[in-house]
């Protein structure tokens, strides 16, 4: 089976379901002050309790009555990607009685995950969607008691079909969001496309009342932009719509969806408004702690996932902006992270120093917010956000500069190789990496190659990105895709670790199949191996206090092109050996850490010259 699912058209909604995209509609001018329901007071931090939840008749200031509370039996989730997938098999974990289908327009990608090969890469993912997709039987852990295991039926269900819809309660929106490449509001905007596209059709199948969720990051005005589109296509049909913004993490999304630091959900306020919330609340309550749960107003939910991602952006760029100065001073960016990040005041997450970041979130989402600054007229704001992505793009400049001038500015006739090209660990997506800035920089001098290593990014994804980015016929001329990091580092000149994998730390001891301190929790983490030969897999997993055991699965195909597309990846779940690199790398050796992960002094004993992004040379 062939699971490469090409990228359709930004009108589909079946594209990818990051909601980690910019926030800015096409037309902001069209901002307005949020109406008096919007702005009330919704201060609850917690949920109803169960009892109240099943019989809530509470009046408000107008005595319209909420009706009663039945609870929600079926979840729709519009969007197969990596929001939208996880956060369905999640869903579907802790609502076991709760009938969760996720829904995509493209068949190849719902029939990956109905697959052995998900097309999704996350720690403990396989094993989530097992349990719910297939079956399983399930027993708490107890000490010094035997498990009593109990049967779960599947609860977790695939499908093209849009007629799901009609027999969900609650329809989430998973869609991707990127940013408009025409028009008004063009690099900056979002393009909405997707998003309407996909309430047209929850529009045209959705029951009377059915609740729809905002996970998308979206545009702040967004939820009332969708509740005029269900009145004028549905009109006198009742529904809702509330924000619950993601805020996960490629690479460690399931355990941020299993413990979250919170979950925000706005509503419009009025009665029917919160009682949705609650709805929405409850469902969340089987394995959310209350007070972790915040209700607010739809604007300020819409907004405040823009504004986290474009804090957290800041703090790299800020760093990035000192590892320039370390490198033309004594200092050691990673000391100056560590000093300053023991200050309780400002913590030390997202103070480390590299090549910038990528992915479908934080360049996007500071983008918007500059368009949304610009379109109320506050352009000292809308500056001071732009220096974000400023500082981005300049730090993956700046590595390549630094290759080119350590080869005197000549690459031709020189073989560089790249280990890492997903924008971070633990992941497969490629989207907006650094990586392909600092290629294309790198193509200009016209090196012979380019050989490029990475543990999940399918080869297609690769080609993809980086013949939008330099053009095909560059990238067929010079650059080649290797399965083996060994083969990849061959007779190169330098070296370039993009990514701070586990596997590519020199110091890391080898181990059966796991590379040790990778995962503070063994059981939760699962290595390629595991992921792509499931007869391999153990029929027991235990996660977060429950055993399962997993149902049986066929193998696949003997002509499996996912198979044939990652059997050749002997090195994914062990450190790499720096010395048999050494041996076979080209002078001058060189090696050039983007990501801060590397031991100098050890891989200098080697005979390698390492450049280090923060540290003078």
């Amino acid at each position: 089976m062939d699971i490469s699912s090409s990228p359709l058209s930004s009108t589909e909604w079946s594209l990818d379901g990051s909601s980690t995209c910019p926030t800015t509609p096409a037309s902001s001018p069209l901002f307005r002050a949020a109406k008096v329901d919007d702005s009330s007071s919704l201060h609850s931090t917690s949920p109803a309790t169960a009892s109240e939840g099943r019989a809530f008749n509470t009046s408000s200031s107008t005595s319209t009555k909420i009706p009663l509370y039945d609870g929600v039996k079926s979840v729709c989730v519009v969007g197969a990607g990596y929001v939208g997938g996880p956060t369905a098999a999640i869903l579907a974990l802790y609502n076991p009685s709760v009938r969760v289908s996720v829904l995509d327009r493209d068949p190849r990608r719902i029939q990956s995950w109905k697959s052995h090969h998900l097309p999704v890469h996350e720690p403990a993912l396989q094993n989530v969607v097992r349990v719910t997709r297939d079956g399983s039987d399930v027993a708490p852990n107890a000490i010094n008691e035997p498990l009593a295991f109990s049967s779960r039926h599947p609860n977790l269900f695939f499908t093209c079909d849009p007629t799901s819809i009609a027999q969900a309660d609650m329809v989430f929106l998973a869609v991707n969001t990127p940013t408009k490449t025409f028009g008004l509001g063009a690099g900056r905007a979002t393009d909405m496309r997707a998003v309407d596209g996909a309430v047209q059709e929850i529009a045209l199948h959705a029951k009377p009342g059915a609740i729809l969720v905002e996970k998308s990051t979206v545009p702040c005005g967004t939820a009332e932009r969708v509740r005029q589109t269900l009145s004028t296509l549905r009109p006198g049909i009742s529904f809702e719509v509330l924000s619950n913004p993601e805020f996960l993490s490629e690479g460690s999304a399931i355990e941020n969806l299993v413990s979250p630091d919170r979950v925000l959900i706005g509503s419009s306020g009025t009665p029917s408004g919160r009682r949705a919330a609650r709805m929405l609340a409850h469902l969340y309550s089987s394995w959310v702690p209350p007070a972790q749960i915040l209700q607010v107003n739809s604007w300020s939910s819409e907004l405040a996932k823009l504004v986290a991602n474009a804090m957290l952006a800041q703090r790299i760029s800020s760093i990035n902006s000192i590892s320039a100065i370390c490198e033309k001073t004594g200092a050691d960016v990673d000391q100056v992270g560590r000093a300053v990040g023991m200050d309780a005041r400002i913590g030390a997450q997202f103070l480390k120093a590299g090549v910038g970041f990528g992915g479908s979130c934080f360049r996007k989402d500071i983008a918007s917010l500059t368009y949304l600054a610009e379109s109320l007229g506050l352009e000292e704001v809308a500056d001071y956000w732009r220096q974000v992505n400023s500082m981005n793009e300049y730090q993956r400049v700046r590595f390549a500069r630094k290759v080119v001038d350590r080869f005197d500015g000549n690459l031709t006739g020189r073989k560089i190789a790249v280990l890492g090209f997903a924008f971070k660990k633990d992941t497969g997506d490629t989207r907006e990496s650094p990586v392909v800035d600092v290629i294309r920089s790198l193509m200009e001098e016209r090196p012979m190659e380019i050989a490029i290593f990475d543990l999940f990014c399918h080869e297609e994804d690769i080609l993809r990105e980086l013949e939008v980015s330099c053009g095909a016929e560059a990238i067929a001329n010079g650059v080649k895709i290797i399965s083996d990091p060994y083969l990849a580092c061959s007779q190169a000149h330098a070296v370039l670790v993009m990514t701070d994998c586990e596997q590519f730390k020199n110091g890391c001891k080898r181990s059966s199949g796991m590379v040790l301190g990778s995962r503070a929790d063994p059981e939760a983490y699962e290595s390629l191996d595991e992921m792509l030969s499931p007869s391999r897999k153990s029929e027991t997993w235990n996660f977060h206090g429950m055993t399962y055991r997993l149902a049986p699965q066929d193998a696949c195909s003997s002509n499996c092109t996912a198979c044939r597309s990652w059997s050749p990846r002997p090195a994914a779940s062990e450190p790499l050996e720096w010395a048999r690199i050494a041996y076979n790398l080209k002078d001058p050796k060189w090696v050039f850490d983007g990501r801060g992960c590397l031991d100098v002094p050890e891989l200098e004993k080697l005979g390698l010259q390492v450049e280090a992004i923060g540290r003078r040379n």
